[in-house]
């Protein structure tokens, strides 16, 4: 039986008059239902409870759904209100016309209770009970046989069962009891590793998932902003068959891959959907999860955007499992696209080099001879340096590594047959294309070498990169002297964060030709988006969502 997932958002307001701010936003912002959390108002009564409800239905605002909540503190209740009061304010909300009471299982096998709710059940038959279990630390130790004895315990009951993921494999419980189970039922995961889970309840017929209108009233680790599930993440398409696509990350919460695969998705009117997908660990983790994804057709998981730290656990995955590897992506060492096949199997992909040697060609007019010979500075040694390297070795380019720790630019080079040297050589390079590999000049909150994973073009060690004082001193910085740059040689920076950096800057001062690295970020996200698909992106609506995002940062 095909459930509707209605879109909930809480009402958690001290007071009544904040409550009909609140819900009037809602409304305004796209809320197919309302949740009064009632433990959120302060000075709670009965009349309270009432006046709340019979306000919001004399109002002419447009007359959605009410589910009533009055939780428990123990499961995640604002206030502490005693259990008699929390009973009597959800029995007059049902007489009053809620919708829906929420209350928790564990509350209700006390017996006086139970006696109580029934009975206020009976005296509206069009209210329904929904019994919660919250787990704020983990994973349920055996969601299927919690899920039967709430279903089992009171008829026309909606069990809720809602758990933190501590990482995103704990999903998986949540996504096997939704596609094993019908009828209403509300099963998502918290936190950032159980995002998914929010998004994807509609796909899988979770009775309702919730959003927030304002990041301080989410109500629930993980709540994600309505605006993002309906324009980012396109909740208003999405059905049972929406093939699904996403990017593995360790962060992932600032990507911009799903804005722009998603923009494209929808301009094109596709059936599919575009995720962050936050996996933590390395190589364990990372197979457990594709294992996960595999094992489960159902969930209809087509292809994936790789990036930090998982490019190398990718490509060993795609040898392990005997996938298709593509010929240069052994000698980068690393995948940045997987594709799914019908059978289950992975092909392997890296489409930053096609998207740095695209930006190039099209940028410069340049031909595949062009290249043959061509001198090129590379400034870094890096993850991205060595797609680049790769890319135009293949071309015949003539390539001169330049890095801070001369021992790893060697090593690079080494492997490509190239020249290699120190930064503090820079003033006497030969090149006509010069080539930022390293993140100087990128705009990044990192405060601390923990926090420096939070860059998503992360080109080499946090030791080889200047160190971030504020989050803006190294947006201010060049990793080259202004004075080493001529007119004649052209110039590539990989850093798309800002789209414009100091480098870019110094080199239209010299009145140099300039690569941006939005221009990169793009043509490797249009040669995934053709692997996906099977079709191509309009890289202008890629390049428009990319800099409005930059703006809106």
């Amino acid at each position: 039986m095909l459930v509707m997932t209605y879109l909930t958002v809480p009402i958690s307001a001290k007071d009544l008059n904040e409550a009909q701010e609140q819900i009037k936003a809602a409304i305004a912002a796209g809320a197919e239902m309302l949740e009064f959390r009632l433990d959120y108002l302060e000075g709670l009564s009965v009349e309270a409870a009432r006046k709340l409800i019979g306000d919001y239905k004399d109002t002419k605002l447009k007359q959605l759904p009410v589910i009533v909540t009055c939780r428990d503190a123990r499961q995640g209740g604002m206030i502490n209100y005693p259990v008699k009061l929390r009973i009597e304010v959800l029995t007059a909300a049902m007489l009053a016309g809620a919708n829906c009471i929420d209350f928790e299982y564990d509350n209700f096998l006390i017996t006086d209770r139970q006696e109580k709710i029934r009975l206020a059940l009976s005296r509206n038959s069009k209210a329904r009970l929904i019994l919660s279990a919250h787990n704020f630390e983990t994973r349920f130790s055996d969601i299927g046989k919690l899920y039967r004895a709430i279903s089992l315990i009171c008829p026309g009951t909606i069990p809720k069962l809602v758990y933190t993921a501590n990482h995103i494999n704990d999903c998986f419980d949540a996504f096997d009891l939704l596609h094993k189970t019908s009828g209403e039922r509300i099963v998502f995961c918290m936190g950032n590793a159980g995002i998914i889970s929010r998004i994807l309840a509609k796909k899988l017929g979770s009775f309702v998932t919730f959003a927030c209108t304002d990041k301080e009233q989410a109500t629930a680790p993980g709540q994600i902003h309505i605006d993002d599930l309906k324009k980012l993440y396109r909740y208003d398409y999405i059905q049972p068959d929406t093939e699904l696509f996403g990017v593995i990350a360790d962060p992932v919460a600032h990507s911009l891959s799903p804005a722009i695969h998603n923009a494209c998705f929808a301009d094109m009117n596709m059936n599919r959907l575009y995720l962050p997908l936050l996996v933590k660990g390395q190589k364990q983790q990372f197979e457990s999860f594709m294992n996960g994804i595999i094992l489960r057709k159902w969930l209809n998981f087509h292809g994936f955007s790789v990036t930090i730290p998982h490019k190398q656990n990718a490509l060993d995955y795609a040898k392990a499992h005997e996938g298709f590897i593509e010929p240069l992506v052994n000698k980068i060492g690393a995948v940045n696209t997987l594709i799914i096949r019908m059978d289950g199997k992975v092909k392997a992909y890296n489409t930053d080099y096609t998207g740095a040697m695209d930006a190039i060609t099209n940028e410069l007019k340049f031909t595949k001879s062009d290249f043959k010979e061509l001198p090129v500075a590379v400034i870094g040694a890096g993850g991205v340096s060595r797609a680049i390297v790769a890319g135009l070795s293949d071309a015949g380019a003539k390539i001169k590594i330049y890095n801070r720790t001369v021992e790893k630019a060697k090593q690079l080079a080494l492997e490509f047959n190239c020249e290699y040297a120190s930064l503090d050589e820079l003033s006497g390079m030969d090149a006509k294309l010069l080539v930022n590999c390293t993140s100087i000049g990128m705009f990044t909150q990192a405060k601390n070498k923990n926090d420096f994973n939070a860059v998503q073009s992360q080109k080499e060690t946090w030791e080889e990169i200047t160190q971030v004082e504020n989050e803006h001193s190294n947006v201010e910085q060049s990793p080259v002297p202004k004075e080493y740059l001529k007119s004649t040689i052209a110039v590539f920076d990989t850093v798309y964060n800002p789209a414009e950096t100091v480098l870019l800057k110094d080199a239209k001062a010299k009145r140099a030709k300039r690569i941006d690295g939005v221009s990169m970020f793009v043509n490797q996200a249009a040669a995934q988006f053709k692997l996906f698909t099977g079709m191509d992106a309009d890289p202008k609506l890629m390049r428009k969502t990319i800099i409005d995002c930059l703006k809106n940062e």
